[in-house]
């Protein structure tokens, strides 16, 4: 290596980190401060459960909240990862606060909602704020939103090297740019060290010690032969179940577009369907984030890594809660309702196969997110992050599977497609959206046979 690329790559290390660690750290701060007031809402509506009632009149406020303040800050992630497409950084300063409070009142009122999607546009409003100040543009902008994305990310769950390749591996599906790797990782390392410096704890789970068999494959990682047939029968599961939730997502909106002229209508309705949904289910396991109890033997996602610890239809309870909450327009993030999700199911397949239960629930975790999101890649780090390296070939396995298996959908219709998953498909360069949109998943396919005949708009 020549004298002068040396001196390139040190000023070039030097550039980026007296850039972004200010950034992170204000990305850390508020992640800090959004967790703080999430776990106060969610512990409130613990103790005053007649808030759910009041889940419509919430949905309205958010609804005219974003009319008046919100405007083009409505995409939330997706116009995050438009913007990096583009090299620009047009995403508002307002963007912030506003999913922050939004997201608060979601929760505070029972939404069956995440935390990512608010961690995640965090990230971008005050990276893109931040870029603006520094004189940025195109390359470097599109790297500094990149690494706002890593620090919102790795801040809020705790793993930040899940965040940096979060970051550059869901802009696109099948294609990871790596001149962000290292914006990406150094926001992620100190947004998630400002969120501890501020002493907000994450949560922890943990894989029990699974039995020894005569099935084990020799090498490094000794994998139980039969037990990785399970596993990929299992993964296949949690695909479809990825595949289901984005469809549902996407025809969710388009449904309740059409039928309701009055767009405050819209989480008006949605309200009250959760408020149905929750006295059809019987509980209230699946309102909110599903991470703390609201009662002894509650349905949770650290349940769901014990025998017994989630019903057979939890998996599915959730999922519908959870597309009625963000298709009717209440904010948040999906990414915490798939861990339930994947949990619970993983709980219920690992009855079907005889498998352990707590490794099932934590590969449904990481791969329905995997399927939904479209970076494999970034949920096999995330599973070595969150339950340990033992399992880390199983994790892939399970990971590369799902997104395979959940096909051309995900939450995130601005990625773009680099490389169909299947070769001879004609969707390289498409967004996702237009993708899904080709497909016609059921909305369109009922509106296409006359099976649904909506209201249309004036």
């Amino acid at each position: 290596m020549k004298k002068s690329e040396t001196f390139t790559i040190i000023r070039y290390l030097l550039r980026w980190t007296i850039l972004i660690v200010p950034v992170a750290t204000g990305i850390g701060s508020m992640v800090a401060l959004f967790l703080w007031l999430l776990r106060l809402a969610i512990q409130f509506r613990f103790g005053h459960t007649w808030l759910l009632y009041l889940l419509p009149l919430a949905g309205v406020l958010i609804h005219f909240i974003y009319q008046s303040i919100g405007k083009s800050a409505e995409k939330g992630n997706n116009l995050i990862i438009e913007q990096i497409l583009a090299e620009s950084g047009d995403v508002p300063k307002r963007m912030a606060p506003v999913i922050l409070v939004t997201t608060v009142l979601t929760h505070l009122f029972g939404g069956s909602a995440g935390r990512e999607g608010t961690a995640v546009q965090i990230g971008g409003s005050i990276a893109a704020m931040f870029g603006g100040w520094f004189g940025l543009k195109g390359r470097d902008m599109r790297m500094i939103l990149t690494a706002g994305i890593a620090a919102g990310f790795g801040a809020v769950f705790g793993t930040p090297v899940t965040g940096a390749i979060f970051a550059m591996e869901v802009l696109t599906v099948g294609r990871i740019r790596y001149d962000s790797l290292l914006p990406a990782l150094i926001a992620a390392v100190i947004g998630d060290m400002t969120v501890g410096a501020w002493q907000v704890p994450h949560t922890h789970y943990h894989i029990d010690n699974i039995a020894a068999s005569p099935y084990f494959m020799s090498g490094f990682f000794r994998t139980d032969v039969l037990l990785l047939g399970k596993v990929i029968l299992a993964s296949a599961a949690f695909g479809l179940a990825a595949f289901l939730f984005a469809a549902l997502v996407h025809d969710i909106k388009s449904f309740l577009l059409k039928i309701f002229k009055q767009g405050w209508l819209i989480p008006a309705a949605g309200g009250v369907a959760v408020i149905v949904l929750t006295f059809l289910a019987g509980k209230p396991d699946y309102l909110s984030l599903g991470v703390e109890p609201e009662y002894q033997g509650a349905v949770t996602i650290q349940s769901a890594f014990q025998a017994g610890g989630a019903d057979v239809w939890s998996w599915l309870w959730k999922t519908v809660f959870t597309v009625v909450t963000l298709g009717s327009g209440f904010k948040g993030g999906e990414v915490t309702p798939l861990f339930y999700i994947g949990a619970t199911l993983g709980n219920t397949l690992s009855e079907l196969l005889n498998a352990p239960v707590s490794l099932f629930a934590a590969l449904g975790f990481i791969a329905v997110f995997a399927g939904s999101t479209n970076t494999p890649v970034a949920c096999t780090f995330m599973g070595v992050e969150l339950f340990g390296g033992e399992h880390v070939l199983l994790f892939a396995v399970a990971c590369f599977t799902a997104y395979f298996f959940s096909g051309h959908s995900g939450i995130y219709g601005a990625q773009r497609i680099a490389e169909p998953k299947v070769s001879g498909e004609d969707l390289e360069d498409v967004s996702l959206s237009d993708a899904m949109k080709r497909k016609g998943y059921f909305y369109e396919k009922l509106e296409k046979y006359r099976l649904l005949n909506p209201v249309k708009r004036k």
